[in-house]
C-alpha cells in the first residue's frame, strides 16, 4: 500500500506544485483548498502524512492539527506558515506536529522532513501491528500442574510477575519455558503492553543485533530503510529472549549494557536511544558449564538470573500427565468426546518423554488422527512400538534423548531444520547433540 499524503493549503498554485511533486516521488497525494475540505478528507479516509498551512479559511492549521490527532492519532503532520512565530511552533509541536517550516520553504528540506516523518509513521504502525496481533492471538495463560515441582514454579511465577526484575527460566526443551514467560507478563502490571518473544538461536549472528536493536538506512548491505528493533517494539512491556545460551559473545556485552542502562544504538547510528522493558530469558543449557568454557559471560548471567525459575522435566512430574493429556485432547479434538482408555493412560505414564510436554502434545495429536473410535488405545499413541509402553526402560536419559532425535530425523527425511523445529531447539544445538558420544 502506498503512503497516503494530505496537503492542505489555500494557495492553489503552491498546493498543486506539492501535489504533483510528491506524486512523482511515489506518495498517494490528495490536495485540499482549506481546513474544512481537509477535515472531510480525514473523516473519509486514512492518511499516513499531512502538510497543513497554518493560515487557511474556515479551519486554520493549528485547529486542523488538533482535530486530526483525534481522527487519526498516528498521522504525521508538518506545519507550514508564512506567519510563523516561536510560540506558534511550540504550540504545534506540543499538539504532536512532526515539524514546522516557514514559507517560502526549501522544497529539498521539506522532502527530507517528509521522508523522515513517513519512516516514523511506519515504525508506529509496526508497533501498533505487534500489539494488535498480540491482542488477537494471546489466550488466557494457564499453567497446568498439581505436582510439588509445579506448585513451586507457580508460586514463584506469581511472585515474580509483580516485579520488574530480570528473570531466567531454566529447563529442558519442551518443558514450557515460553508459557511461564507469558505468565510473568500477563499476570503482572505490563499485561496491556507488548510481549515480544525472540528465539536467539533461530537468527544468524549477523542479523541478531539488527533484529534486537534495529538499524539505520544504509547501515549495511540490504538495509534499505531504518528498522525498529525488538527492544523498541517491547517498550513498556516484556522482551523474552529464548535460548539465551546461544547468544554470541560480542552481543552479550551489548545486552549487558542495555540491561544496566536501558540504552542502545541502532546499527549505523551514533545517538543513544532509551526504552524501558522487563527482560525475561530462557535456556535449556547449563549456563554454568558454558561460563566455565568461556562461552557465556559470568556478569551477564548474574544480571539475568536475578530471579530464577527452574522447570522440572515431565518425567519428574508424571502425576501431571493425566491433567495435561485431558487439556491437550480438548484442544486437538475438533469433535470432542475422545478420551484415553485405561491401557493408553498406563502407556503414557510408562513413557519418559525426552521431548517433555511438547512431545506429549505431539503424541496425543497423532493419536486423535489414528484412533478408530472415541477411545484412544496404546497402539494409537505409539504405533511404531510393540507393546506400546514407550522406549525400553533400561536406556539412560541421554540414550533416550538420542533415540528420540534420531526418530524425528527419520520422520523428517533427515531435514535438520524441520527436525530442530519439532524438537524445539536450534539447528546449532541439534548438531551439537548429534555430535555427543
Amino acid at each position: 500500500m502506498k503512503t497516503r499524503l494530505l496537503i492542505a493549503d489555500d494557495e492553489a498554485d503552491f498546493r498543486e506544485l506539492l501535489v504533483e511533486r510528491y506524486r512523482r516521488r511515489g506518495y498517494e497525494t490528495v490536495g485540499a483548498g482549506d481546513g474544512l475540505e481537509a477535515l472531510r478528507q480525514l473523516e473519509e479516509g486514512n492518511f499516513h502524512l499531512a502538510i497543513f498551512d497554518l493560515k487557511m479559511p474556515g479551519v486554520e492549521g493549528i485547529e486542523l492539527l488538533r482535530r486530526s490527532r483525534v481522527l487519526q492519532p498516528n498521522l504525521q503532520v508538518i506545519i507550514l506558515t508564512g506567519h510563523g512565530t516561536i510560540a506558534t511552533a511550540i504550540e504545534a509541536m506540543k499538539l504532536g506536529a512532526y515539524d514546522f517550516l516557514e514559507k517560502p520553504c526549501d522544497l529539498a528540506e521539506l522532502d527530507i522532513l517528509l521522508d523522515r516523518a513517513a519512516e516514523k509513521g511506519r515504525l508506529l504502525d509496526e508497533v501498533k501491528g505487534w500489539r494488535e496481533v498480540q491482542r488477537r492471538q494471546t489466550e488466557a495463560v494457564t499453567i497446568i500442574g498439581q505436582s510439588e515441582g509445579m506448585h513451586r514454579v507457580l508460586e514463584l511465577t506469581k511472585k515474580a510477575a509483580s516485579s520488574d526484575l530480570p528473570v531466567l527460566i531454566e529447563g529442558e526443551s519442551g518443558t514450557g519455558k515460553e508459557l511461564v514467560a507469558q505468565a510473568l507478563h500477563y499476570w503482572g502490571k505490563r499485561a496491556d503492553r507488548p510481549f515480544v518473544a525472540v528465539n536467539v538461536a533461530a537468527l544468524p549472528e549477523t542479523l541478531l543485533e539488527s533484529e534486537l536493536f534495529g538499524h539505520e538506512k544504509g547501515a549495511f548491505s540490504g538495509a534499505v530503510a531504518t528498522k525498529m528493533g525488538l527492544v523498541e517494539a517491547a517498550n513498556g512491556g516484556t522482551l523474552f529472549l529464548d535460548e539465551i545460551g546461544e547468544m554470541p559473545a560480542s552481543l552479550q556485552v551489548k545486552l549487558l549494557r542495555f540491561l544496566e542502562t536501558g540504552e542502545f544504538r541502532h546499527l549505523g547510528e551514533t545517538r543513544l536511544r532509551q526504552v524501558e522493558v522487563r527482560l525475561v530469558a530462557a535456556t535449556n543449557r547449563n549456563l554454568q558449564e558454558a561460563i566455565d568454557r568461556g562461552e557465556f559471560r559470568l556478569d551477564l548471567f548474574y544480571r539475568l538470573a536475578t530471579l530464577r525459575i527452574v522447570l522440572p522435566p515431565l518425567r519428574q512430574r508424571k502425576e501431571d500427565i493425566p491433567l495435561l493429556a485431558e487439556h491437550f485432547l480438548q484442544r486437538v479434538s475438533r469433535e470432542g468426546g475422545i478420551t484415553l482408555g485405561p491401557a493408553a493412560l498406563e502407556a503414557l505414564l510408562a513413557y519418559d518423554y525426552p521431548g517433555n510436554i511438547r512431545e506429549l502434545k505431539a503424541i496425543l495429536e497423532r493419536a486423535v488422527l489414528l484412533a478408530r473410535g472415541k477411545i484412544i488405545q496404546p497402539e494409537d499413541l505409539f504405533p511404531d512400538r510393540t507393546g506400546a509402553k514407550g522406549p525400553e526402560p533400561q536406556l539412560t536419559l541421554a540414550e533416550l534423548e538420542k533415540k528420540y532425535i534420531q526418530e524425528v530425523l527419520r520422520r523428517t527425511g533427515g531435514n535438520k531444520s524441520r527436525a530442530a523445529r519439532i524438537l524445539g531447539i536450534s539447528v546449532r544445538n541439534l548438531y551439537r547433540k548429534l555430535a555427543e558420544p
